[in-house]
């Protein structure tokens, strides 16, 4: 068997030193992570993180800048994530859009919420970016060429 690369990209939105998170089910179990999910065919990773976090949250976001890039993989697993993630900015909330189905709430919380013993993240990439962005690590979106043919 061999190994299972999976790109994925992530938000953090924070407002009043809470962030926007979601609850979902991964394998029966309800966890906490941010408005994340992957990279689909013929779009960039910007635009794989706002409409991520459309999807999963009803907020149009615009990406401010890359937080950091962080690899993943659970000891024993084929899977293996590569996370992008960048800072955003809420431009609107629609109240019409309907959430994606495996999200089961969003939420806002503090890191000290994140923190707390009865809250399970779904990796130890949700409170690493957090941590960073806390760090005030930050890059230009330049600094991932997209070069698609045209």
């Amino acid at each position: 068997m061999s190994w299972v690369p999976h790109i994925t990209v992530a938000s953090i939105i924070e407002k009043d030193n809470k962030f926007l998170l979601v609850e979902e089910y991964v394998k029966n179990m309800l966890v906490i992570n941010q408005p994340a999910g992957h990279l689909e065919e013929h779009e960039t990773l910007e635009e794989a993180c706002v409409r991520e976090t459309l999807e999963e949250t009803a907020y149009l976001v615009k990406a401010d800048y890359l937080v950091g890039i962080y690899q993943e993989r659970k000891k024993g697993s084929l899977d293996m994530y590569l996370r992008f993630c960048f800072k955003c900015s809420i431009i609107e909330k629609n109240l019409e859009k309907k959430i994606d189905k495996d999200i089961v709430n969003t939420l806002w919380l503090s890191r000290e919420d994140l923190l707390k013993p009865e809250i399970n993240l779904r990796g130890n990439m949700v409170l690493a970016c957090i941590n960073d962005y806390y760090d005030n690590q930050k890059y230009s979106k330049k600094i991932i060429n997209s070069l698609f043919n045209t």
